[in-house]
């Protein structure tokens, strides 16, 4: 077994010993002892987002003339290095840890404190020069780097992520709508057969369900907008410079192009986790939309000769290791599951969020973990099934034509010109007989051709709804 070198550091609690290319300090080494729990870490995106608030916080702390122009630049720099990943490997920390964050934030104020040593040509562990508490935390309490690091990281990969994949999403079923306007399908309710609709309608519903879900997406945004940096350890802002957090969040609107601002009251942005759960609600409902759009897909593909069978999807891979030739619709089951994860993770966050006592939340991390998953899942799954499924689908027209002419909810359009008792008799007879509505209206002359011709047709019947357009 290969033994790994140590070197002694110290925290307030006394001696410890660290792997010794660690560049994670005594405390970091002492929740990697006491949380070996799940090997979930925090993700890039969120340490991103801490190497973001510790970068501009050095360049506020030097504009108010707190701290020097050495120690600054030396922060400024071991600070981008964690925003570019170049350190992820010094990030340790189980999720499931202390519930404010702090061992992730004195992670992240040990690891810059001792690289800046390490860019002054000093050793490791060295502090006369740059203190992880000192100088990198100056101003800030993990109680407000944490959860402005959620609010941050999940608003950028919202911006980055997300919203380009929907628009995708978005653009794909669009063209699907036009594609698929002048095929007449049978409608379905309950999963019955109903009056006909136009294909090109049902994919206008579920383009109109994306465009919703980008408004949502945009709407969280505007909530993560608000920052709890500035209010330190319980919302009083104690030990921070008056100006400083808005210093900071000047930098992260230069980095970011979000426009982000201090929060309006730091004990509600503290105590409180509101707007992240509110930002859980829209992912969930954007889940519950992809789902909808997933299933329906699946449904309308059925068969390809025993089901529906209204719509063919990108054949993608084999469909069974038994049944040759089978092939799934394995882009919209992988959807769904995207979407259970995030209906889970929403309900997480919702528990973790009502935890919140007195002056602070202390379930953060598995918060920020949720939340995050639930952007990438999303992201992910409309970006493969934009480009292995949306795009490629293609209408079976003569299945859609014979669906229509076999169905006997074509009866309803007669209901006002014969009654809905009799219509309701000819529906009766068509289920009995296996005979079209058509083919029985014509053997009892129940309307002259012409008329009949009008009333039956199911273009006619589809032109009451609107365009379909997806927004």
């Amino acid at each position: 077994m290969k033994t790994i070198k140590t070197r002694i550091e110290k925290d307030s609690m006394g001696e410890m010993e660290v792997p010794q290319t660690a560049l994670y300090g005594a405390s970091t080494q002492r929740a990697v002892l006491n949380f070996p729990i799940s090997g979930y870490r925090f993700s890039r995106p969120f340490i991103r987002a801490l190497g973001l608030i510790k970068w501009g916080a050095a360049q506020a702390n030097h504009d108010l003339a707190l701290l020097d122009a050495h120690r600054s630049s030396l922060i400024v720099q071991a600070a981008e290095e964690v925003v570019e990943g170049k350190l992820d490997e010094h990030f340790p920390l189980d999720i499931f840890q202390t519930g404010s964050g702090t061992s992730t934030n004195t992670n992240a104020n040990e690891v810059i404190a001792n690289r800046c040593a390490q860019l002054a040509g000093k050793p490791i562990g060295s502090r006369e020069l740059v203190h992880p508490n000192d100088h990198v935390n100056m101003g800030q309490s993990s109680n407000d780097v944490i959860p402005t690091a959620i609010h941050v990281s999940a608003a950028e990969q919202l911006k980055t992520c997300l919203l380009p994949a929907l628009q995708n999403l978005h653009r794909a079923l669009e063209t699907k709508r036009k594609e698929f306007w002048d095929i007449i399908k049978i409608g379905r309710t309950h999963l019955m057969d109903a009056t006909p609709v136009r294909l090109g309608q049902e994919f206008g519903g579920y383009a109109q369900q994306i465009a919703y879900a980008r408004s949502r997406a945009e709407k969280a945004i505007e909530v993560l907008r608000e920052l709890p940096l500035g209010g330190t350890a319980v919302g009083t802002g104690l030990n921070r410079h008056g100006d400083f957090a808005d210093k900071v969040i000047r930098h992260l609107h230069q980095r970011t192009g979000i426009e982000f601002y201090e929060a309006r009251n730091h004990f509600e942005a503290q105590g409180a986790k509101d707007g992240v759960v509110e930002t859980s609600g829209q992912l969930k409902t954007i889940a519950t939309s992809f789902f909808k759009i997933a299933n329906d897909i699946r449904l309308l593909a059925s068969g390809p000769r025993c089901g529906i069978g209204e719509i063919q999807l990108p054949a993608t891979q084999p469909g069974s290791s038994i049944m040759p030739g089978k092939v799934n619709p394995v882009l919209c089951e992988s959807m769904m599951m995207v979407c259970a994860q995030v209906f889970g993770n929403d309900t997480c966050i919702t528990w973790a969020a009502a935890n919140g006592n007195l002056e602070l939340n202390v379930m953060m991390p598995v918060m920020a973990h949720g939340l995050l998953e639930s952007i990438r899942l999303l992201g992910n799954i409309a970006d493969a099934f934009t480009e292995k499924c949306a795009i490629g689908i293609q209408a079976n027209e003569e299945r859609c034509r014979e669906l229509v002419e076999l169905s006997m909810a074509m009866v309803t359009s007669l209901a006002p010109k014969i009654g809905y008792d009799r219509a309701a008799e000819i529906a009766k007879e068509s289920a009995k007989t296996g005979k079209t509505v058509r083919e029985i209206c014509r053997e009892k002359n129940i309307l002259p051709e012409k008329e009949l011709r009008a009333a039956l047709d199911p273009v006619a019947m589809t032109e009451h709804g609107g365009t379909g357009s997806g927004g």
